[in-house]
């Protein structure tokens, strides 16, 4: 058992001592926010599923060994340092003085029991290329993975870190409701749909927040949300509708915010015999097919129609800023808007009559998401592929195109890779599903490639990041001829806030408190 020094308690009234000792000075006020979120989070405990809401809340109550910096830098976390021992072993050396929220000493425990725990979870993934963990003493552990592995620290990036004991007593359904963490802000309240309330942790490692309150609301609707922040019931939102930018920009005391997202709209094509909303077989198994799809849809006319210019078609499946982006490729130009070309490819399969299929989409988690749908519907209505919509809210699209997608032939999603390395993607979509613990999680599609599966295998098992870099590029260029998912466009972040905020996008697209303040 840990040691458990006594919780710092927050209280709302100052001793009278207290009181005597200010008295005639000014007593700072406390800073609060509120932030507009397009959606509620599914979640509080990190291990229950993953999507932005969500992760947004996990990272301001729990802390990963290594910490992503706004720019997808990385650096210490909870671990002060760490080495390659040798080609498999790696060494971390634990922050020192850590408590969780609820007093426990943070120690190498904790560390090996969260990684126990994911490979019990949902997330597998997050520790697929660990072997084994052991804790070497209370503030050092040593982690093996299966092969050279050079990215591990980036990884361990998304890997929060929980308290034992307080886990192991609550149980996970609960971590949901009463989460214990590290982090910068503990949770005082939560309404589900309506608000979620964190206050500062006095004691957080790196510093007491300077924002001593944050509440979160979920606004769905983008006018809404707007409409909120204009008369001044949130300071900031996140997701301004792209209708509305200029709008905000000509009222007085607002501003708003923009950088290039690293989420990718992408759309996954079932590669089964059978599919799910397919009479017969299934046309998308002919890559003929798919590159037929990909030349029917007109992403010039996504962005400046339905995005209003505010979107940047995507070239690959990752940025130009990580590793295995190939550069010169460019998927738009290698499948360029060709109705005729399109057709005759149909035909050449076999399939210039068509065919029916549905398509899965949210209509509140990506930016204009339901009227890309409808776009999309449109385009491939002219090679005879009718389109039947199957648009919901994001609390039910997730669940419902859960692997084995049993109920899914096309699906619209966003995937980002603030790890900066494509490895991680292609080993969750793109490697073959149930071959290799960890990996193939969120394959959709159902693709097996064995090329791609080698490539990726290669990658994990280089300690050379100039090596992984090479390899993984060959995967890109195999996974652009082959066309399993169609890259659509980047999304632009835009947040708008009141003045008197101070606020960085990150890359990453998480709104963290801990780096604001407000005035």
């Amino acid at each position: 058992m840990k040691h458990t020094p006594k919780a710092a308690l927050r209280t709302g009234v100052l001793s009278a001592t207290v009181l005597a000792l200010t008295a005639g000075l000014a007593v700072a006020q406390e800073k609060s926010v509120t932030i507009g979120l397009t959606a509620d989070p599914s979640h509080l405990y990190p291990l229950a599923g993953e999507e932005l809401s969500s992760n947004i809340m996990y990272y301001h109550l729990y802390d990963p060994l290594v910490k992503r910096s706004p720019d997808l830098t990385f650096g210490p976390g909870l671990a002060e340092s760490w080495e390659n021992v040798d080609e498999t072993t790696w060494r971390f050396k634990l922050r020192e003085g850590v408590t969780f929220h609820n007093g426990n000493a943070f120690t190498a425990d904790d560390v090996v029991f969260t990684v126990e725990k994911a490979r019990e979870s949902i997330r597998p993934d997050l520790v697929a290329n660990i072997a084994s963990i052991t804790a070497v003493d209370d503030l050092t552990v040593e982690i093996t993975t299966p092969a050279p592995y050079a990215v591990l620290p980036n990884d361990l990036a998304e890997l929060l870190i929980l308290d034992e004991d307080y886990t192991t007593e609550t149980g996970d359904e609960q971590m949901d409701l009463q989460p214990m963490g590290t982090g910068p802000y503990m949770l005082e309240e939560w309404i589900k749909e309506e608000r979620l309330v964190l206050t500062a942790f006095d004691d957080y490692w790196a510093g007491e927040p300077t924002i001593d309150q944050v509440t979160f609301r979920p606004i769905t609707n983008p006018a809404t949300r707007t409409a909120a922040l204009l008369t001044g019931e949130v300071d900031v939102i996140q997701d301004l509708s792209v209708r509305d930018v200029e709008r905000v920009k000509s009222e007085e005391g607002f501003k708003v915010l923009t950088r290039p997202s690293l989420l990718n709209v992408v759309l996954a094509m079932d590669t089964r015999a059978e599919s799910p909303t397919i009479e017969g077989e299934n046309p998308m198994t002919d890559q003929r097919v798919r590159e037929a799809i990909a030349r029917a849809i007109d992403v010039d006319a996504i962005n400046q129609i339905v995005m209003n210019g505010l979107a940047t078609p995507s070239d690959q499946f990752v940025p130009s800023s990580h590793i295995g982006y190939v550069d010169g490729m460019n998927f738009r130009e290698m499948y360029p808007l060709d109705i005729e070309k399109a057709q005759e490819l149909m035909a050449e399969a076999g399939y210039a009559d068509g065919f029916t299929m549905t398509l899965d989409a949210t209509n509140d988690r990506y930016v204009n998401d339901a009227q890309i749908a409808q776009a999309l519907a449109s385009m491939l209505a002219k090679i005879n592929i009718d389109l039947q919509l199957n648009i919901m809210p994001k609390s039910n699209f997730w669940g419902y195109i859960r692997v084995p997608t049993e109920q899914s032939s096309f699906i619209m999603s966003g995937w980002d890779v603030p790890a900066g390395d494509a490895g991680s993607m292609y080993g969750a979509l793109f490697y073959t599903r149930d071959k290799k613990e960890g990996y193939g999680q969120v394959n959709r599609g159902s693709y097996s490639n064995p090329e791609v599966d080698a490539l990726v295998d290669q990658a994990d098992a280089t300690p050379s990041i100039e090596e992984r870099d090479r390899i993984l590029q060959e995967a890109t260029r195999l996974l652009l001829a082959d066309i399993p998912m169609i890259p659509v466009h980047y999304e632009q972040d835009i947040y708008a806030a009141r003045e008197g905020v101070s606020l960085t996008p990150r890359v990453d697209k998480f709104i963290w408190a801990y780096d604001m303040d407000v005035e």
